[in-house]
């Protein structure tokens, strides 16, 4: 009997404790809940601040890989005069031709005894339909407004550039452009230029048809900066400078 009577009185102390555990059970599970949910509008708000960190840090980062890439310049050895490199090529044709034929006319009298290449930018002209070209000696002469120049919203136009190489071969010039609105970068242009030899002429190179943000938004000053680099790493162009976007082309004089 005692064990008979005993297992009911058992069995209820064991309910009790059971939905004493299923409430402490419960709470707890509320609690995880309630902590989850906090944790979760934390995390949201986390993620939320990155990004809107890691936007304004694109410029930099942009810098960060540019500079990079000049470091991560491809190591070509010591630069070597030109008359050397034709004499030390002579007993293989094929690199004797190559260099010839990329030399051209180039009289190696001028060239000197000078190892390292020189590239000397010498102008920017914008050149667009109907109207005249405007030639911009580099570096920039700004105006009374600080701008370098100025192009009219939703407008098409070229860039061209003309420059002189002398002393000996540039390998792999290229040209990079970033430009910035209100601290954002909104355009980074990288354009392999080639492999140019010296000679008295300048060379002129000239980019592809780009055309104008349009609308009031997009008017307004940017900041610019252009460089030159060979694949040595060499700079031979780093210039800083404002120009506008307009409603109307700026008058020209």
């Amino acid at each position: 009997m005692s064990v008979a009577l005993g297992a009911p009185s058992g069995s209820k102390d064991i309910d009790f404790a059971t939905l004493e555990m299923e409430e402490e059970e419960n709470k707890k599970q509320e609690e995880v809940e309630n902590t989850d949910g906090d944790a979760d509008e934390k995390l949201s708000r986390k993620f939320s601040c990155t990004s809107v960190a890691s936007t304004d840090n694109d410029d930099e980062i942009g810098d960060e890989d540019d500079d990079d890439e000049d470091k991560r310049a491809v190591q070509l050895g010591p630069q070597v005069p030109l008359k050397e490199q034709l004499e030390m090529d002579k007993d293989d044709e094929s690199l004797r031709r190559w260099k010839e034929q990329l030399l051209g006319s180039v009289d190696l009298n001028d060239v000197g005894e000078n190892p390292d290449p020189e590239v000397n930018i010498l102008d920017l002209t914008i050149l667009t339909p109907d109207r005249p070209n405007v030639v911009l000696p580099i570096p920039f002469i700004p105006d009374a407004k600080g701008f370098a120049f100025g192009l009219k919203d939703g407008s098409r136009y070229r860039l061209k550039f003309s420059f002189t190489v002398s002393n000996n071969i540039v390998s792999g010039l290229r040209y990079t452009n970033t430009v910035w609105k209100t601290g954002v970068r909104v355009e980074n242009t990288k354009v392999m230029l080639g492999t140019f030899s010296p000679q008295k002429e300048p060379y002129t190179y000239e980019l592809e048809e780009e055309t104008t943000p349009t609308g009031m938004f997009a008017r307004g000053s940017y900041s610019a900066r252009t460089k030159f680099v060979d694949d040595d790493g060499k700079v031979y162009l780093d210039m800083s400078y404002y120009f506008e976007i307009r409603k109307d082309w700026p008058v020209t004089s």
